[in-house]
């Protein structure tokens, strides 16, 4: 079962690639999108078997290298951890593949469209299934590649072009830390298997490597290396802008890419590493930093962007801030929820967007938007659970203590709120920089709602501001389109409530099973019993306790919270808070005063200016990046290499040679007595040197 959930998508996708002009497109659509629905339907089983069922096992298929020490195999690891990564990661695969029979029915290069798909798919569970760090690597590539061809997939189209070349420029700066933090873990541990590395870890946490002429903790700096790997994949800020460039590429791309995928495979490395970051605060202060910094920085971009798919390009580079946030506190159980609940509302936002991109003809501003609610119901429908999850709108009644009344509210708020609440508790324990993440959680919780109402009201209330022939012919994408967005739909509505327990609640222990710390590992961060929505982890010391058999005794006697202490009743209404000032503050803006946003984007200012060029860092990077490597480049070709080389050497010899050959050429006068003149000079010039020969025998 493993090993078809696995290759069954690169069976697929090998098929439609190398014989997709012989056997049509509809052969290839079926046999690649089939492929990937049996690997979704065989995960789902996993899942149970390995989450609910306890089979954690590794299947060994084959020797992969063995040369001198190093010794790798290729093994697929199937723990709790892997099997919620393949059930997200197939899930939203077959769905994209599903949306995009609709989406790409006009394209007459569909069959290589969904070979690559299908290649990605098997990319990312190659990833999420490997055993070792070398095999993770194999798929962290692959995946990059695939990425690659997706996104410049409309090679004709320089702006997909150049941010394919973008994307996977970007994302090799981050692989090369990632690369040499495997050979550092090589070097220190004698073994790239995550079993052998993370079972020595603890024995090595005064061992050194010399670094830039110092002596570095090796744990922190393998920790750092590894985390910069992530930073390239899941675009954190300072390796974030090829995310929104991403979007040239097809609108189904975006969501397998952006929700559920390629962006959040380094949240997934940190959470596999966490061995290695638990024994790495310094590491860990770093991932809590740059998560933050992502989250508020995109918070803010996403204010004044106008193309709509950039918009959630830019929630999602913030939400993956949260995540990374949340697992430098060490609340990876939260990090993890949050990544499962945001595939399923970012992955119905991105293919509710290309939706409305399909109606309108290809058109993505959203200034030129406007009242389709009218044309498109069903779309206007997905689109707003999808924002109310992602916003995290919701009533955390049982948070409160309100008698038996349980939270209420879509995917986003039970985890979102969770790891703002556990940044909060952490914080309150003196872990580093946690009230900072606390109060970034909050503030991009406001801006967040904030451009997610914005982007529902210019969309689809109002007038319509475009053409009025598009309008008049804006429709309701085909089923084959709907389809998906219903399932990802419910899986937005519900997916929170019903897996909050597990992820982070008082089952988590048993749930997680050792792929990662229960909620009883180290002490607790987060208020209430199991029916609250805090994460109980955080770095520190080990809990007072042992965690019951059953898994649910500690969460009902309230023992899962080594500390006793509860967030306050503010923290927990924060978010709500908020997220309701954020909703107000769009309706008075777009709907009440309208026209307001046109005004301010008119007349410009140093604050729009700052959030619609991204904070100038494209521009900053192009400066000091492009032109200085051109500039560079210009002094060691100019000066260096034409002056000091050429000039000295092969061009230097050549001009000597020339300017010598035209003062010889001077004597070529063509009168008798000139020639006459310079043998007699030749002739002294011989009878000298014989005599001189002669005189010194």
């Amino acid at each position: 079962m493993a090993v078809l959930i696995v290759f069954g998508p690169l069976f697929a996708a090998a098929f439609a690639g190398l014989f997709g002009n012989f056997i049509g497109h509809r052969v290839a659509q079926i046999v690649t999108t089939g492929f990937v629905v049996v690997s979704a339907l065989l995960s789902i089983v996993n899942f149970f078997d390995v989450a609910y069922g306890g089979n954690s096992q590794t299947i060994h298929l084959a020797t992969w290298m063995s040369v001198g020490t190093f010794d790798v195999s290729w093994a697929i690891k199937l723990d709790t951890l892997s099997s919620v990564m393949l059930v997200v990661v197939t899930s939203v695969a077959s769905l994209v593949h599903i949306y995009s029979w609709g989406y790409m029915a006009n394209d007459p290069h569909r069959s290589r469209f969904f070979a690559y798909l299908s290649l990605f798919t098997f990319a990312m569970l190659a990833l999420v299934t490997a055993d070792n760090f070398l095999q993770l690597f194999f798929g962290w590539e692959g995946v990059g590649l695939a990425s690659y061809l997706l996104i410049g997939f409309w090679y004709k189209k320089k702006s997909a072009n150049d941010a394919a070349i973008k994307a996977f420029v970007t994302n090799r700066v981050g692989d090369f830390g990632f690369a040499i933090g495997i050979m550092a873990l090589f070097l220190v541990f004698g073994s790239v298997s995550f079993n052998d590395v993370f079972a020595q870890v603890g024995d090595h946490t005064a061992t050194t490597l010399a670094f830039a002429g110092m002596d570095i903790p090796a744990i922190e700096l393998i920790a750092i290396l590894l985390f910069v790997g992530a930073m390239g994949k899941s675009a954190q800020f300072f390796l974030h802008v090829w995310l929104p460039d991403a979007m040239e590429g097809p609108t189904p791309v975006s969501a397998l890419i952006h929700a559920a995928t390629m962006v959040t495979a380094g949240v997934f490395l940190v959470c596999r590493c966490f061995p290695i970051f638990e024994l790495a605060p310094n590491a860990s202060a770093f991932i809590t930093v740059i998560g933050a910094l992502t989250a508020f920085f995109a918070a803010t971009v996403g204010l004044a962007q106008n193309d709509i798919k950039r918009v959630i390009a830019y929630s999602t580079c913030s939400q993956l801030g949260y995540m990374f946030f949340a697992a430098g506190l060490g609340l990876y159980g939260a990090a993890m929820f949050h990544l499962f609940t945001h595939a399923f509302f970012k992955a119905l936002l991105f293919l509710g967007s290309g939706s409305v991109i399909h109606g309108l003809h290809d058109e993505q501003d959203m200034r030129k938007m406007g009242g389709l609610y009218k044309m498109m119901p069903a779309t206007w429908i997905m689109m707003l659970i999808g924002t109310i999850a992602l916003t995290g709108v919701g009533l955390p009644f049982a948070a409160l203590g309100l008698g038996v009344l349980p939270d209420l509210g879509f995917a986003g708020f039970f985890s979102k709120d969770a790891i703002i609440e556990g940044a909060y508790m952490a914080g309150q324990q003196g872990i580093a920089f946690g009230n900072l993440a606390f109060w970034v959680g909050v503030i991009a919780a406001l801006l967040t709602s904030f451009y997610s109402w914005r982007l529902i009201f210019m969309t689809f209330n109002g007038t319509f501001r475009g053409d009025k022939h598009t309008f008049d012919h804006a429709h309701d994408p085909p089923w084959s389109m709907m389809g998906a967005l219903v399932v990802l739909a419910i899986g937005a509505i519900f997916a929170g409530g019903l897996m909050k327990n597990d992820f982070i609640g008082g089952n988590s222990a048993h749930f997680w099973n050792e792929s990662l710390p229960g909620a009883v590992h180290g002490p607790a961060v987060a208020g209430g019993d199991a029916d609250s929505h805090g994460e109980v982890v955080a770095h520190g010391e080990p809990a007072a306790h042992e965690q019951p058999d059953n898994g649910h005794a500690a969460a009902d006697e309230g023992e899962a919270h080594a500390t006793g202490e509860h967030p306050p009743v503010w923290v927990i209404l924060a978010p709500f808070v908020v997220t309701l000032i954020g909703f107000l503050a769009a309706i008075y803006a777009y709907l009440i005063n309208v026209g307001m946003g046109a005004r301010i984007a008119a007349r410009g200012g140093p604050i729009h200016s700052l959030l619609y060029n991204k904070w100038y860092v494209d521009e900053i990077y192009h400066f000091i990046f492009v032109r200085g490597a051109k500039g560079l480049g210009d002094v060691f070709w100019k000066f260096f290499d034409v002056r000091i080389i050429d000039g000295f050497g092969p061009n230097g010899v050549a001009g000597m040679t020339f300017a010598a050959a035209k003062r010889i050429a001077k004597a070529q006068s063509g009168y008798v007595y000139h020639y006459a003149f310079v043998m007699l000079i030749g002739v002294l010039g011989l009878t000298l040197w014989i005599l001189a020969g002669a005189g010194g025998q």
